[in-house]
């Protein structure tokens, strides 16, 4: 996934925000394909590569679930641990949210600050891809260049 510098920073200042203002221990942005995109937050004691994978192929077998039952997809995900829990939301239809929180938080305060930030993020990814669509691919060399360079390189070693 390309992104630009100034949509990067967007991203991240919003998950900072929702990071401050659900009191969560991290935050993590993560493509369908299980790679980090960036993160905020503690992610000192998690194994961040193998988390991004198993949240992405947790989403995705869950939406074969929700297709099983006659479901697009399911939105959100919520896994609850004794001490810790797993809040997860598609954005953009692209990127994977996920929310790490304990009992300094609760779900429905997570759901609301999500809900939010997703917003937020989608039109930062609608800014990413707009201007993906309007970038211009590199310029090429024309055969005439090509030719006379080649020609130049051979009496130079020739």
């Amino acid at each position: 996934m390309n992104i630009f510098e100034e949509e990067f920073w967007s991203i991240n200042e919003s998950l900072n925000k929702l990071l401050t203002t659900t009191n969560a221990n991290s935050v993590l942005l993560i493509d369908r394909a299980g790679q980090l995109i960036t993160s905020a937050g503690d992610t000192q004691n998690l194994d961040v590569s193998s988390f991004s994978s198993l949240s992405a192929a947790d989403f995705a077998a869950t939406s074969q679930l929700a297709t099983l039952i006659g479901e697009k997809e399911f939105s959100t995900l919520f896994h609850q641990g004794e001490n810790e829990n797993i809040f997860i939301s598609i954005v953009a239809h692209r990127v994977i949210l996920v929310i790490i929180f304990d009992n300094r938080s609760t779900l429905g305060l997570v759901r609301v600050r999500v809900k939010h930030t997703a917003e937020e993020l989608g039109k930062i990814f609608q800014n990413i891809f707009l201007k993906i669509e309007g970038q211009t691919p590199p310029p090429t060399i024309d055969e005439g260049f090509a030719k006379e360079a080649e020609e130049e390189i051979d009496k130079l070693f020739g």
